[in-house]
């Protein structure tokens, strides 16, 4: 397994995102809305601090491999009950305010680094390290916040299987529609009141058991505020152990809005990068874009394509998803990797079995 060229922490409006805007008027326009959402940010800065909110850091789980790791994490205002809350809805995960560019400390491995968050209060940074193989402890300090530990997965050498999956309708029956998706389960539900769908953690804890050293991360097109949320949801359900590749909302000063496809398509270029000997198996469903997201991996990165599993959504899932994706289209078609569909991981396991993955 090579080692990744190191790369220089972005901020999040420099990154390539959908919603791309060239016209001058069009950019005139964008730059007086993100003069709105500054005077917004700093309103909510000022009434996070009267409100007794405190600045804190948020550790998610990261990832590396020889010789380097890639540390995830936020810092927020938030106030110190509901950083602890373990049945936190995720409506108030929302009303913490990130703390812009802010200076952090991460140790890891024993050696300190000084890195910067985003302009939407993210760490996202790749730092030199040698860990051995295995899940590690890295420790976050700020000097406006309590220092924070986070847990970092570190694949060996060797390693030549792992798995990407989706999140809504993929390992939790969303059942809604669209539009209305992001706002309910993020605002609104409980972790505790989301459904598994079925049989999913079990096939994912069989190819865990026939694949030990597989990494396994969760792809979604959902906010970094609900990670901890979905974190709680994965571990209650028996999913296995793995690390969160999430996205932020809204517009950049370049862009009108962040694309959900191009945050899966960039992340998974990333992970063909940053392993190239490793194949991996894209679970998705056939109510979004992950047919053709994947098909477009397998044609580009077919030695780094293990196989594609698309959970089949119900009718109605279906309806209200605003349709599925037919896996006969064009822009499905994936070379000679292997394709399997079924509505469970029932369905999945069984196809899976059959072409050897199990």
């Amino acid at each position: 397994m090579t080692r990744p060229t190191r790369k220089v922490q972005l901020d999040s409006s420099d990154r390539k995102d959908g919603g791309a805007v060239d016209q001058p008027p069009a950019l005139a326009l964008l730059s007086s809305v993100m003069h709105v959402a500054d005077a917004v940010h700093g309103a909510r800065t000022r009434i996070a601090h009267a409100t007794g909110a405190v600045p804190t850091i948020v550790a998610y789980p990261g990832y590396g491999g020889a010789g380097w790791v890639r540390i995830l994490a936020r810092m927020v205002m938030m106030r110190k009950s509901g950083a602890t809350k373990a049945t936190l809805r995720g409506w108030r995960a929302f009303t913490s305010v990130p703390i812009r560019n802010s200076e952090v400390e991460v140790e890891v491995g024993g050696v300190t680094h000084t890195v910067h968050a985003d302009s939407g209060g993210l760490v996202d940074v790749v730092l030199d390290a040698d860990l051995s193989p295995g899940w590690h402890t890295f420790t976050l300090r700020s000097p406006v916040a309590d220092q924070a530990e986070g847990r970092l997965l570190v694949l060996a050498p060797e390693t030549t299987f792992g798995i990407v999956s989706d999140i809504d309708d993929t390992v939790m029956v969303t059942a809604l529609p669209r539009p209305l998706l992001a706002l309910w389960n993020t605002l609104v539900v409980s972790e505790r009141a989301r459904t598994p769908t079925p049989g999913m953690a079990v096939l994912y804890d069989r190819i865990v058991a026939e694949h030990p050293a597989a990494p396994m991360v969760y792809l979604s097109t959902g906010p970094w505020n609900v990670a901890p949320a979905l974190a709680r949801f994965l571990a209650r359900n028996l999913y296995p152990d793995g690390v969160l590749l999430l996205t932020d909302w809204g517009p950049t000063r370049q862009r009108w809005f962040r694309s959900g496809p191009e945050h899966k398509r960039r992340n998974l270029e990333r992970l063909a990068q940053e392993f190239p000997g490793i194949q991996w198996l894209l679970v998705g469903d056939d109510g979004q874009h992950d047919p053709e997201i994947y098909a477009n991996f397998a044609r580009t990165h077919a030695a780094q394509t293990a196989a594609i599993a698309i959970r089949q959504l119900s009718p109605g899932e279906a309806l209200l998803a605003g349709g599925r994706t037919p896996e006969d289209a064009a822009h499905t078609e994936h070379g000679t990797v292997t394709w399997v569909s079924a509505p469970d991981g029932a369905g999945l396991a069984q196809q899976l079995k059959t072409h050897g993955f199990l």
